[in-house]
């Protein structure tokens, strides 16, 4: 048994002081070829410093070796080695057999940098020069998958599928495609590879993006299918939690999507979509208590959220809990910048409480926004002609009758108010 073979029989049973004396000697008395060996094990290990100290040893003797500097640049990289390993890597020439690899790397320790656009640039000139290498199409598939440019890396993944290479370096490529083609809109084609593979094959995040798939399709029933077992697989995935409650409440399976929220904010407590989702839920079931306590919660996680104030103030309103609702939006509406709503809200809730003065400024601010909207001009009608403010009522009445002109009751009264 060589010195080399010895070390990896030491390191796989914990042997780690005999295993580096087994190291000494095998860079001492083994062959080359059974060093190269050694060394191709240690860094697929993960025993970097002694594969480098193997590779840098054969270097001396093969220095027109540029697989070694490709890899030694690589294990540079690993250790935050930027430097060293642009040093290899610019050792190694257009013509050697190793450039192709060098381009990769190189590309790799770009992207790691956040140089993305010279990471590009890498694996766009290794595409030229190597059109046929699936390894660089695949590469350049993934750098646009990972930086969400989906369109482009839908083009190379397709010419991977179309040269008959479905999976390389342990990833499927449907399912890759699937997912790409998911985040593109494009949700007819994701469908055609999601499909293909079976649900329990396919990664968490593939099986969620199947499982979305499914729902804006509004095949629901194979959404809840898909997200469902996904649950099953992964519960701690919390991004599926408000999109499986979205597809039974879409099957008109309302208490099972309040019960899966409430599963979903177990498992993230924080997480907002999952209290809007519940209140919104739990509104549609009439337990106004749990909607009001879930827009309540969502508040406290994040206060500024003015769409949950919106919906709790429209909850006020309904109830006619004047007071509660003023407490909520006034604060906002002094600050700005608010919806237009929180001054239709603010308006009731002001006349309701007989401030007067505060119920017509409140309505005028959200004139402009709903000026076309029937109900509220039937709104300030009642309220301006409850102030004896004729002008008002009378240019909200015609701008009503405008728009409801079957409106009879309504012409009648513009016609009073005209003649007066």
């Amino acid at each position: 048994m060589s010195y080399s073979e010895q070390m990896l029989t030491k390191l796989s049973s914990g042997q780690l002081d005999a295993a580096n004396k087994a190291f000494i000697q095998a860079l001492r008395r083994d062959d080359d070829e059974t060093l190269f060996s050694l060394a191709e094990n240690l860094y697929a290990l993960g025993f970097l410093k002694q594969a480098k100290r193997t590779y840098l040893k054969l270097l001396k003797k093969y220095p027109d070796e540029d697989e070694i500097r490709t890899t030694l640049a690589d294990i540079a990289i690993s250790d935050g080695n930027n430097d060293e390993a642009l040093t290899y890597l610019d050792a190694i020439k257009p013509d050697s057999p190793a450039y192709a690899e060098s381009l990769l790397v190189a590309a790799d320790m770009y992207q790691q940098q956040g140089l993305y656009e010279v990471s590009e640039q890498k694996l766009l000139t290794a595409r030229r020069l190597f059109p046929d290498e699936s390894v660089i199409t695949f590469a350049l598939a993934e750098f646009y998958f990972d930086s969400g440019e989906f369109h482009k890396a839908v083009i190379y993944y397709e010419t991977l599928v179309a040269a008959g290479v479905t999976e390389l370096s342990k990833v499927n490529i449907i399912q890759r495609l699937g997912v790409a083609y998911a985040n593109t809109g494009e949700f007819e084609r994701a469908l055609e590879y999601l499909e293909q593979i079976p649900t329990e094959e396919l990664d968490p995040d593939a099986a969620f993006q199947y499982g979305f798939v499914e729902l804006q399709l509004k095949d629901y029933k194979k959404a809840i299918e898909v997200l469902s077992g996904l649950r099953d697989q992964d519960p701690q995935y919390t991004s599926l939690y408000p999109y499986l409650a979205e597809a039974l409440e879409a099957n008109q399976q309302l208490e099972e999507a309040m019960r899966v929220l409430q599963e979903g904010i177990g498992m993230d407590q924080y997480n907002e979509v999952l209290y809007n989702k519940a209140a919104h839920v739990a509104l549609r079931l009439d337990d106004s208590k749990a909607g009001e306590k879930y827009l309540i919660q969502l508040l406290q996680i994040d206060p500024d959220n003015m769409a949950a104030k919106i919906e709790l103030s429209n909850l006020y309103v309904k109830q006619q809990r004047d007071t509660d609702n003023v407490k909520l939006l006034a604060k906002a509406v002094d600050q700005g910048d608010v919806d237009p709503q929180a001054y239709w809200n603010l308006g009731v809730s002001y006349e309701r409480l007989e401030a007067y003065k505060k119920a017509r400024e409140n309505y005028l601010l959200a004139y402009s926004t709903f000026k076309n909207e029937p109900n509220f001009l039937r709104q300030i009608i009642n309220f301006f002609r409850e102030e004896g403010l004729r002008d008002e009522t009378l240019a909200a009445l015609q701008r009503y009758v405008k728009l409801v002109p079957t409106d009879d009751d309504m012409a009648l009264l513009l016609e009073e108010y005209r003649q007066e």
